[in-house]
């Protein structure tokens, strides 16, 4: 229940203003255009290096992996039939958020992943959601330590939105979908051309072979059935839907 406050709190002001803004009081009115912000105290893992060494970099083989824009293109409309099967309903008031009977998770970097700093998004998925996502850290970390090892972890940039949150990235990024699966908790972005490093003595690699050591894992998942991926070229991230588990008992 703690961690799921913070974010009620932010909801009770996007909602306020939704409704009423002309009789929102001052501090509503303050609350709702700040970026998001749900006072979470940073943790250890929220402070890798601010850049990654781009020298003596020692190179990673792959099989051909082909075009990745072609190998993930799921529509926007099967993302959002997984998401309506998987997820909670979107998230548009304190009772919404209250109600839901699944629950949601909250998630934090640690050593499999950085989430980066949210400005459109909340740190919270559905459980299915968030193991898939530990999935891929997971994965991701074997097989680089399977190929002689590097202080790298992926990175997630945007997690679960609200119609509020929706309707204030529009205004920035007009390529966003008002119809977002990310709405649903079931979805969230890894970033494809940034990673964390975590230690610059480590074994130094490059981005272009992390980037596609992790669309290996994400290639391999989604033919497993867990995830739908569709490549968006224009934020370079893979915006990754878990699949309902009756999809996955079916493969």
């Amino acid at each position: 229940m703690r961690q799921i406050l913070p974010l009620l709190t932010a909801l009770i002001a996007a909602a306020a203003l939704a409704a009423c803004s002309r009789s929102l009081p001052p501090e509503l009115q303050r609350i709702s255009r700040e970026p998001v912000s749900l006072d979470f105290a940073p943790g250890p893992w929220d402070h890798p290096l601010d850049s990654a060494p781009d020298s003596g970099c020692v190179r990673i083989r792959f099989p051909r992996l082909g075009p990745i824009g072609r190998l993930f293109n799921d529509s926007n409309h099967r993302h959002i039939d997984a998401a309506k099967a998987a997820g909670i309903e979107p998230v548009g008031d304190l009772r919404s958020a209250w109600t839901q009977s699944r629950g949601l998770k909250r998630i934090a970097s640690g050593p499999g992943y950085y989430l980066a700093p949210l400005t459109h998004s909340y740190p919270f998925l559905v459980p299915e959601a968030s193991a898939l996502l530990d999935e891929i850290a997971a994965r991701f970390a074997d097989s680089l330590q399977a190929r002689g090892g590097g202080a790298y972890r992926p990175k997630v940039t945007s997690v679960m939105r609200t119609p509020h949150t929706v309707g204030k990235l529009r205004r920035v990024n007009r390529n966003a979908s008002a119809n977002s699966a990310h709405s649903y908790a079931t979805t969230f972005d890894i970033s494809y051309s940034k990673f964390a490093c975590d230690d610059s003595t480590a074994t130094r690699r490059t981005f272009e072979d992390l980037k596609n050591l992790l669309a290996t894992i994400v290639r391999d998942l989604r033919n497993e059935g867990r995830c739908y991926v569709k490549h968006e070229r224009r934020q370079a991230c893979f915006h990754i839907t878990v699949r309902p588990s009756s999809d996955q008992n079916q493969q």
